[in-house]
């Protein structure tokens, strides 16, 4: 499991025409979920995002998680993220869990974000979805759980 973590000073996502979630300040979450993972390891991940630092503190340090900074946070599912690219000039998706489970897997990762954090939004699992974002230092970082 991958996730790929952006600070934004606003973010939001568009399907048909539609905005399914916004955030202000916060972090735009784009999550890849492989073949091999599971429940556990989406909330080792999930508890990880929530507690990971690199808000600004008052000393202007990154020393503060979102709960700190009163920020939002966007899940938006994302296979691309397990791609293999170390070989030829084309993604390799097989390591990306099959779309039924990952779907699932994402859902139950999307409830239980929301049961520890009070301002949770998605995008739409395996739409065309646009995503709108401001990019905030730019800060960006992708996080791994074993």
């Amino acid at each position: 499991m991958r996730a790929l973590l952006q600070r934004v000073l606003e973010a939001k996502v568009v399907v048909d025409g539609e905005t399914t979630g916004q955030i202000e300040h916060g972090i735009l979450v784009f999550l890849g979920i492989g073949k091999e993972d599971t429940l556990e390891k989406g909330k080792k991940l999930i508890d990880k995002i929530l507690k990971y630092r690199f808000f600004d503190d008052e000393d202007g340090k990154m020393g503060w998680n979102i709960t700190q900074a009163g920020g939002g946070l966007l899940l938006v599912s994302q296979f691309t993220l397990m791609a293999q690219t170390t070989k030829g000039l084309r993604p390799d998706f097989g390591p990306a869990m099959p779309p039924a489970a990952a779907k699932e897997l994402y859902e139950q990762l999307v409830e239980y974000a929301k049961s520890q954090f009070e301002n949770v939004q998605t995008g739409i699992f395996a739409a065309d979805m646009k995503v709108h974002l401001v990019n905030d230092g730019p800060v960006t970082f992708n996080l791994e759980v074993e």
